[in-house]
């Protein structure tokens, strides 16, 4: 068992290994792609509904501030201002909320598939021990994770740094225009600013998935030990197995021996075969093998016949030929038919049945 514990993970995971590991929401999965599929997507909603969310914008504004000095707060009224304007702000943030969750599934999807466990949610007492938490606080992954937060956060600084220095120029000209004409260009540089960010965030996406899907794959090999235990979990151990079969064929040669003695005629190659034989014209189409073996086995039987007086006759290639072609059960094949037959001929002759 000792050597067991230390033995090297040098196998690839077996699919059973897969599955539970899927089954307990174990899967490739980064964060990046998450955050850069869900930057796009929102990008996109922005860049086709900005016009729309705008127009509600002012619509809004306008009713509120035109209405001012006949909006009365009472604790009548109260309630029924809390709806509109719920109502009011579903229908303007709601789109870009249900354009979030819409990145959120999607790019979960890329990356594994459809994943139901609720594993990870389970209450577990390491999830809210401070030893834990303290250690995951200096593991290797933290550390990881730190390094990929701080360049992000250099990433999308430079990013905007670059794209408001070159947006330098028209920054005098907003003096002279209206609010319309300074939101319009400030959404214009946010949206540039966003789908650049976003570029870059699929390329490190890109480059984070790899990087998951190898500490997965490592993660999950297996020593050999491990496979072979899981082999012995599934088809069970060959031991035992082979114990199995070994009862089950001397069950079977028990059967074939008790319907030995209704056997018409036993044909032997003199010392290492014997075939017995069984032939009812009224039930069967053919001669039926009732039990067959070779050395120990033929002699129990060539013993049986001997005792319950069915005939014993020497046909060696008959013989050989019928244990190689038939099993216990089984008709004689149709080439052995007229071989047989005469056998069968003789052996009802020397009884006086015909």
């Amino acid at each position: 068992m000792a050597e067991e514990s230390f033995q090297e993970k040098t196998e690839r995971a077996t699919p059973k290994r897969r599955q539970e590991a899927r089954e307990k929401g174990n899967v490739p999965r980064s964060m990046e792609v998450n955050s850069a599929v869900i930057l796009l997507i929102v990008s996109l909603a922005f860049l086709l509904l900005g016009n729309h969310l705008y127009r509600n914008l002012l619509a809004i504004m306008a009713k509120v501030l035109g209405h001012l000095d006949s909006i009365s707060i009472t604790t009548a009224s109260f309630p029924m201002l809390m709806r509109n304007a719920g109502i009011a702000f579903t229908g303007l943030v709601g789109p870009i909320l249900l354009s979030i969750i819409v990145a959120g599934v999607v790019s979960n999807i890329i990356q594994s598939g459809l994943v139901f466990s609720g594993h990870s949610i389970e209450p577990k007492l390491e999830k809210i021990s401070p030893l834990a938490g303290f250690k995951r606080l200096f593991a290797l992954r933290s550390l990881e994770e730190l390094v990929k937060n701080i360049l992000k956060m250099f990433i999308i600084g430079y990013i905007g740094y670059v794209t408001l220095r070159g947006e330098q120029s028209h920054y005098l000209d907003l003096v002279d225009q209206d609010v319309a004409q300074i939101l319009a260009f400030v959404a214009s540089i946010s949206l540039k600013l966003c789908v650049r960010v976003g570029v870059v965030f699929i390329f490190l996406a890109i480059l984070d998935f790899a990087y998951q899907k190898y500490e997965y794959e490592k993660n999950l090999k297996m020593t050999k030990q491990e496979i072979k235990d899981e082999y012995k979990q599934i088809e069970g151990d060959p031991l035992i197995k082979s114990r199995i079969r070994s009862l089950q064929r001397e069950r079977a040669r028990h059967r074939m021996f008790a319907d030995i003695p209704e056997a018409d005629v036993v044909i032997v190659n003199p010392t290492h075969v014997a075939v017995a034989m069984k032939y009812d014209p009224e039930k069967m189409s053919a001669p039926k093998v009732v039990a067959k073996g070779m050395r120990k086995v033929a002699e129990r039987i060539k013993q049986l016949a001997r005792e319950h007086n069915i005939p014993i006759v020497e046909r060696p290639l008959v013989a050989r030929m019928l244990y190689k072609s038939a099993d216990v059960g089984d008709e004689v094949p149709a080439d052995l038919y007229q071989l047989v037959a005469e056998i069968l001929a003789h052996v009802y002759q020397m009884k006086n049945k015909i």
